[in-house]
């Protein structure tokens, strides 16, 4: 795969809207976590998220296209915007048929779906929406998006439970090395705090029920570790192959060298607990990169606070790292703010990218006695350090693996 350029990034996530508020409140470790308070869900066994109230104060959207779309649309839109606004490109002076849109999520716009089936069975058919069909399904956001920006190139949608979005970016990065468009928006947009959404999660058997102590509840690699919390929100960045962005003058914030996919195939929910498609899936990624074990300065973790998740998540990196794993940092940040599910990856991503253009390690919050030993874990504090190439890593129910490599850009 030829590098790809990372130009442009926009966020909108419990730890703040926009990369730079979103990332003081990483780099400072600050929790993000607390109790549903939108609906009643103190009956839901874990009724704790990661959430976003001032999503309206960022709106370039209007009231009327609010009224037929879900708020995982209206998410992806304005991180979409910030994308643009942060690459320097205006999208009106592109060939539209030249442009992509590449997005991921787990489970679609169920807000919108919820209270239109409501009404569904209360008035009957009339009492639905006409929007209703075009506003729940994933692909919904990648429509959006398009219809907003006029973008009529090459696009998809991926539905990869947590693993959607980093695979987007991935099968993204693929397409623009075959030179078939000229950039593309990918990323990913998740809005699972919604009365049907958290029973489905609740459903999962996955989700810490320490509702008491929301802000410690999310504990990846930690000896007590309960599971994870669900979260809100949406990551996006402009692609776009490296020569087109420095023709442009363009400031590379990143550069994405490498991809790798696999699937375990062991069972419809847990991975294999050996790690071993992991394991092949960051080969494949190194090997595309063309880097190799020494090269990594920082491993960004999927860490879903269970143990057979995260213990095999650490056994594939020890069946590639070996003894060289103990000297390589390892985080996961999105313990502040929580799990964004199928945009997950996205959001991770966006993260290692801030951590390299601040030399600044994120940290990770709750790991007070790994789980297991004798490893590197950023804890607690962010810590000071140059990156030059880091390796992302997001997984999904069912053993689905992905791996992106991504590199230190060059700045102006």
């Amino acid at each position: 795969m030829a590098k790809i350029a990372v130009t442009g990034i926009g966020v909108v996530a419990p730890s703040g809207i926009g990369k730079r508020q979103f990332w003081a409140n990483i780099k400072f470790g600050r929790p993000f976590i607390k109790e549903i308070t939108r609906f009643d869900a103190s009956r839901y066994p874990s009724h704790i998220a990661g959430q976003i109230d001032d999503l309206d104060k960022y709106t370039h959207v209007s009231e009327r296209l609010l009224k037929k779309i879900d708020v995982f649309s209206h998410m992806a839109l304005i991180a979409s915007e910030m994308a643009l606004q942060d690459s320097g490109i205006d999208i009106k002076k592109e060939d539209p048929n030249l442009i992509g849109i590449f997005l991921g999520n787990a489970i679609g716009g169920w807000l919108y779906a919820e209270t239109e089936l409501r009404d569904l069975y209360i008035e009957g058919r009339e009492g639905v929406s006409p929007y209703m069909a075009s506003a729940w399904f994933p692909a919904a956001p990648q429509g959006q998006v398009s219809i907003y920006y006029g973008i009529k190139g090459f696009s998809k949608t991926v539905v990869a439970d947590r693993a959607s979005s980093l695979m987007a970016i991935g099968y993204a990065c693929k397409v623009l090395s075959k030179n078939k468009l000229n950039m593309i928006l990918s990323g990913g947009m998740e809005a699972p705090v919604t009365p049907y959404s958290l029973l489905c999660c609740n459903t999962y058997g996955g989700l810490s029920e320490d509702n008491n102590h929301p802000q410690s509840a999310y504990r990846p690699f930690d000896k007590k570790r309960s599971g994870f919390v669900i979260a809100e929100g949406s990551g996006v960045m402009v692609l776009e192959n490296i020569p087109r962005a420095k023709e442009r003058g363009a400031d590379i914030r990143a550069v994405i060298s490498g991809y790798g996919t696999t699937c375990d195939g062991v069972d419809r929910i847990d991975p294999d607990s050996k790690g071993e498609e992991l394991s092949r899936a960051i080969k494949m990624a190194l090997a595309d990169a063309q880097a190799n074990i020494n090269e990594i300065g920082y491993i960004s973790l999927d860490g879903l606070a269970l143990d057979i998740w995260d213990n095999s998540e650490i056994q594939a990196l020890k069946n590639v790292f070996g003894s060289r794993l103990k000297d390589i940092p390892l985080s996961c940040p999105k313990s502040a703010f929580g799990n964004l599910l199928g945009a997950s990856g996205a959001i991770d991503a966006i993260i290692t990218i801030l951590a390299m253009e601040n030399s600044l390690l994120p940290p990770t919050l709750n790991l007070d006695e790994p789980a297991i030993k004798g490893l590197d874990y950023v804890i607690k504090e962010a810590r000071p350090k140059e990156i030059d190439k880091a390796l992302v890593i997001s997984r999904g129910r069912g053993g689905i693996n992905a791996v992106l490599v991504v590199e230190k850009g060059d700045r102006k």
